[in-house]
């Protein structure tokens, strides 16, 4: 007897593309995950705006960047997940001001104002888009996104389009304020003037220590879990280690610790590796391992900095329902 077909409930119809029961796993670095009830993207902020007007205030939506500081659960997320495309990666630059929609990608965002003289250069080795930089005040060598921030642009969960302040996110180290269901479209930015070839060269420097020091070549998801004391690499010649994740992680002896297909990286043990058909229960729960041993030794409970969402799938394999969305 086959089991019973999940009913979903209607959507409104809008211009963009709407996929029902679609797989996530492809959508992520890490490439696991089970299927969310719907998939949208959206064709611009317009159609966004009517799409949450439209859609019923129960079900639950989840922004979804390019998936690269991301866990879906295998179960999956009983959400409308939104990913913005090709209508939300502008970047345009005016005097010392960039603007760039939340799907630019970081890396794009940073050599577009270095060729215009503006120093945005930290944002250059941060894996994923614009509106994951904003939602979790994305930061490396010292320098935040809320260092550069200007304004944002959202839309509510009631399809209103609104102008954020930095008053209104409450930057903070990885985290933001973001009411449930808004989407971030934008960002402005404004960084210090350069000259477009040091700003070039500084780049290329930076990107030259990141491969030597982290799995650039492997299926990871960035940092696994915030620095205990609170701020990212300064990048400097003196900067301490004593509270930086990676430290008290290779003190607990988790460098290259394993579970399933899942692999604390050898070369950088704040990375959380798939090294090959690793499940996201095999990712999450070596991640847990990680935080355990660590409190053991060292009295640090560490705080996962990749976002994990959606359900566990059952010990039967069936798509369990509910929903359980952590941050």
């Amino acid at each position: 007897m086959s089991e019973p077909t999940q009913t979903l409930p209607p959507m409104p119809t809008p211009r963009g593309r709407l996929t029902p029961q679609r797989p996530l796993a492809d959508l992520t670095w890490l490439r696991v995950g089970g299927p969310a009830d719907w998939l949208f993207q959206p064709a611009d902020e317009a159609d966004l705006a009517d799409f949450l007007a439209a859609l019923a205030p129960g079900i639950a939506v989840f922004p979804m960047g390019v998936g690269s500081n991301l866990i879906v659960r295998d179960g999956g997320l009983r959400a409308v997940v939104i990913r913005l495309g090709r209508g939300f990666n502008s970047i345009e630059v005016d005097g010392t001001h960039v603007t760039a929609g939340a799907a630019a990608l970081d890396a794009h965002v940073a050599k577009r104002a270095a060729e215009a003289g503006v120093d945005l250069t930290f944002l250059r080795t941060i894996p994923g888009a614009i509106g994951g930089a904003l939602r979790m005040n994305a930061g490396c060598y010292g320098t935040y996104t809320a260092d550069a921030f200007v304004s944002a642009r959202a839309i509510t969960r009631q399809g209103e389009i609104v102008t954020l302040s930095a008053q209104d996110l409450n930057f903070r180290y990885r985290q933001t304020d973001l009411p449930e269901g808004w989407v971030l479209v934008s960002g402005t930015f404004t960084g210090p003037e350069g000259d477009p070839g040091e700003l070039a060269a500084r780049m290329q420097a930076q990107l030259k220590k990141r491969d030597e020091t982290q799995p650039t070549k492997d299926r990871t998801a960035g940092s696994t879990f915030r620095n205990p004391a609170g701020f990212s690499s300064t990048g400097a010649e003196g900067d301490t280690h004593e509270l930086k994740a990676w430290k008290v992680i290779d003190d607990a002896g988790m460098r290259g610790a394993r579970r399933g297909g899942a692999q604390m990286s050898p070369m950088h043990p704040n990375f959380l590796v798939n090294t090959g058909g690793a499940t996201a229960a095999d990712l999450e729960g070596l991640g847990e391992d990680v935080r355990k041993k660590v409190f053991q030794t060292s009295a640090i409970e560490l705080e996962w900095e990749i976002k994990r969402v959606g359900i566990a799938a059952p010990a039967d394999g069936k798509t369990a329902s509910g929903t359980d969305q952590d941050s």
